[in-house]
Formats: C-alpha cells, structure tokens, sequence
C-alpha cells in the first residue's frame, strides 16, 4: 500500500509539473526557441497528409501503404545481390588476355604513381586470369569457368563493365554502394525505395535482409539502416536458419488475444505521446509495433522453404534448415512475390588477397563462385518462368574491384594468389526490372586498371535503379536539417544505354 501511495504522489506531482506556470517558465527558454527553430528549418515530417480527428497523421500510422512514383516505372521490386568484400571482376567478367602476358612481370610505375592501394606496397607483379574465358549467348558476353550456370542467362543481363568508386576499404566503401555516403547517417537505398513506393503487403515488411557467409558486412547494419529517414523503413533481417525473426513466437502463457490487447494499450499511450510532443517517430514505433503483430502469423509462412516443390530445389540447390546464399534466394523470390519491396541479400567471404587458402584468387575464390552460380542463376530463370522478372529488378555486385597486379603485403609476396581492393573499374550486372537484354555497357583499359568508355559512377548505378522505379533522382527527396537530401547527393545519370 505504502508503494501505490508513492506511485500516486509521483503521478499527482507529474501532472502539477506538467500544468503549472513555473514549469512552463522553466522550460519555456528552450521550448520557445525550439519552436522556432523548427519552423525555420523545417520539419521532419511531410507536408500535405490528411489527419483524423485527433489530429494524428493517418499516412504515417500506414507508412508502408503503396504511393505512386513520379512516372510509371518498369520495376517494382528490387533483388539486391551484394558480394560482401568484393569479387574479382577479372575472373569472372572482363577478360584480359593481354593481362595473361604481363603474368609474374613487374607493375609498370605508370600504374602505381599517385595512387593509393589499401595494401600494396613498393612493386607487385602483375597476375593474370586465374581463370578461363568463354563467350556465351546470342549477345556474345564473356564468362569464366567459375560460372558454369551463369552463362546460361547471359542473355537476360546488362553488365556495367566500368563501374568506379572513391572509397578503398571495405566499411566505407559499402556504406556509399548502399547509402550514396561513406559516412554514418544516410538512408540505404532500400529505406529510400520502401520511403517512396511503400510496400505491397501490410502484413510484411518492405525491406527485408538476409546474410549468408557466416558474417555481417563490414559496415555492419548502416548498410540496411533508414538514416534520417523514419525507422519503419529500415531493413528487417530475417534468418534462413531457425527462427526467421528473433522472439517472433509468444512466450508461455501469452496468446494472441492478449498480446492483441497489450499493443492496443502500447499504441494508445503512443499516440498520447504524439499528441504531445509531435515527434513523427512516435508514429514510426506505433507502425512498427502493428507490423510486428502481423508479421508473428505472415513470416513464419513466407520463410519456409520446406513446401516447396522438388524440382525448386533442384534448380536452387538449397537445404532447407541451414543457412546459405542459395536459401536466401529462394527465399528472396518469394517475398516479391509476396510484395515485399526491396530484398537485400548480403554474402561475405569475396575479399581474395591471397593470406590463406580460403581468400585466395585461385582456390579459395573459384569454392565462392560454386555456392552463388547455380543458385542465383536460378533465381534469374525463376523469376522469368513466374512472370516476376519484367517487374523485379535484380542487381548484383561488390563494393570495388580487384587489382590486376598481385598483393604484395609490405613488399613482400603473399603465401597464396590474391588481389587488392581496387577502386577503378569493377563490374555490376542487373536484370529485369526494364533492364536491356545481352548489353555489355563501358569498357576498360587491356588489363583491367581503369575504365577507358562508359565509366559509371557509384550515383549514376543509384540514379538508374531509381528512374526504372519510377523515380527522378534529382527530385526524389526527403528534408532534414533544413535542406532537402537525396540518394544520389548532387550527382548522379541515368545509364540509358542499359535501359
């Protein structure tokens, strides 16, 4: 008794805090110019949206619901395929036989003078293809060995063979594939995708994540992370392994009804809170809070590959119980077809320097490329025979490229084949989604090093997932801090060669 009696004295005394003239001349020093400064520099939320009776926002309570575009775009849902590390695109896609004659010669000066490598040091050999080369498809486009599966579809791809980036290591070189910043803060670009189209299914998030690899990329969840944008748009990772979500069933003793009940108490005090503060991301957490009851009965179905046809399995390869790049697309293709927005798969273990067997360009590198050929070539075929690839636009890449000079630690030669992270030229392939079949977009120089047509920036692969959305780069943005941000920040050209 004596416990509730000091709870109600805090409770009373609370409410006089809250009421009376002292208080507010208290805070009211800060208040006011809070007040001020917000509508100087704008708010955080969007204008222009309908309220209820309450005054609370009833599109930020449905953040998720779909919105058009600014034009109709032939894509409405992203496959996102990353390559934690950064596959070596000199043994897979750009043939160099040139490069196959320099092997074991000492790197020209010209290609070493005012740059910077992350680990080469003093002159490395050059290293030639540790691969075979072979042209496939009507569009004639050049394969290695590794991907046996993947030169089946060729013909349904585009490749950018001269894709360049600023950033060499990996943290902040995946932070600008996924967000258009190398530093912490900005929005990936599947919380902007989910931000402008809202997702198809209310009872599933609209951007979904899943790894495979054994690790998390180097820059950790930022990749995945909303940024400023609100939280609701922020990645959810979903395991293949277990439980898709962490605590996703009910503890003992709490069944639906209750946990139904215990929200709706949660929400209300939510929107209380809203009502008094205006904080938008109050009714993020009301959203999130409603999403999570209905994902507790859609994902568990959605993420279970076990019903799935004999045959399917075969074509993917997958092992239903483990975790492996192979189950997450499986499992990628059925959550566009669930209307999930975005899906970002994220596979570590491509960073080929050469310190041991299993990084190695020759060894460990070609066992990589087995676990991700048939599997990926199969989601392609996949989406096509489902009618799903005209509308789902795939893409695949790393964060850079790799070096067509061997690693040489501190001038010293490595104990294996290895590459060094390389920010010049690598390759990115998509397809579907509006993309061009067979297109083989820019070119490098006759071993690889740099990008000598069709050079393609960081922002410019951004800008063009965005327009085959639906979206202008230039004016698809979202204000914070007084100023309107975009994925592409002030750069940015659509690759119309590929579209």
């Amino acid at each position: 008794m004596k416990d509730f009696d000091k709870l109600m004295k805090e409770a009373y005394h609370r409410q006089l805090q809250a009421e009376t003239r002292r208080h507010f001349l208290k805070k009211c020093v800060a208040g006011i110019g809070s007040i001020a400064l917000g509508g100087m520099m704008a708010s955080c939320m969007r204008s222009g949206n309908s309220a209820n009776a309450e005054g609370i926002d009833l599109n930020s309570l449905n953040p998720l619901l779909p919105r058009a575009p600014h034009f109709a775009g032939k894509a409405k849902n992203v496959i996102y395929l990353h390559m934690a590390g950064a596959p070596s695109q000199l043994e897979l896609f750009d043939y160099k036989p040139a490069l196959q004659k320099l092997h074991n010669q000492p790197c020209p000066e010209s290609l070493l003078a005012g740059k910077t490598f992350a680990f080469i040091r003093g002159v490395p050999k050059m290293l030639g293809p540790q691969a075979t080369f072979k042209q496939y498809g009507q569009s004639g486009a050049w394969v290695s060995d590794h991907l046996p599966h993947f030169s089946k579809v060729v013909d349904e791809v585009s490749f950018l063979k001269a894709v360049h980036t600023d950033q060499f290591n990996h943290g902040p070189a995946q932070l600008f594939m996924h967000t258009g910043s190398a530093r912490l803060g900005r929005p990936s670009i599947g919380s902007w995708v989910t931000y402008g189209l809202g997702s198809e299914n209310s009872n599933l998030p609209g951007f979904v994540v899943l790894t495979s690899g054994g690790k998390t990329p180097d820059a950790g969840k930022s990749v995945w992370g909303s940024g400023f944008l609100p939280s609701v748009y922020q990645g959810v990772q979903c395991r293949s392994k277990g439980d898709p979500v962490l605590y996703i069933a009910d503890p003992e003793g709490m069944d639906r009804n209750l946990k139904r009940n215990a929200i709706d108490a949660i929400n209300q005090v939510n929107k209380e809170e809203f009502e008094t503060f205006k904080d938008p991301e109050t009714l993020s957490r009301i959203a999130q809070y409603e999403m999570a009851y209905k994902m507790q009965v859609a994902v568990p179905e959605v993420m279970d590959i076990n019903n799935e046809p004999e045959y399917i399995h075969e074509l993917y390869g997958t092992k239903p119980g483990q975790e492996s790049f192979a189950n997450n697309c499986l499992l990628a293709r059925k959550l566009v077809e669930k209307g999930v927005r975005f899906v970002q798969l994220f596979d570590w273990g491509w960073d080929s320097h050469g310190t041991n067997p299993s990084d190695s360009i020759d060894l460990g590198f070609r066992n990589k490329c087995r676990e991700i050929d048939r599997p990926m070539t199969a989601l392609i075929m996949d989406l096509k025979q489902r009618g799903l690839l005209e509308e789902t636009l795939v893409v695949w890449g790393g964060e850079f490229g790799r070096t067509p000079m061997q690693e040489n630690r501190d001038n010293n030669d490595m104990p294996f084949l290895g590459r060094d992270h390389h920010t010049d030229a690598y390759t990115i392939w998509m397809a579907g989604g509006g993309i061009r079949n067979g297109v083989s977009y820019g070119e490098t120089d006759e071993i690889g090093f740099t990008g000598i047509s069709g050079r393609s920036s960081v922002h410019d692969v951004h800008a063009t997932m965005l327009h085959l959305l639906g979206f202008d780069h230039e004016k698809f943005t979202y204000e914070f801090q007084g100023r309107p941000f975009r994925l592409t920040d002030v750069e940015g050209t659509v690759i119309k060669d590929i579209i």
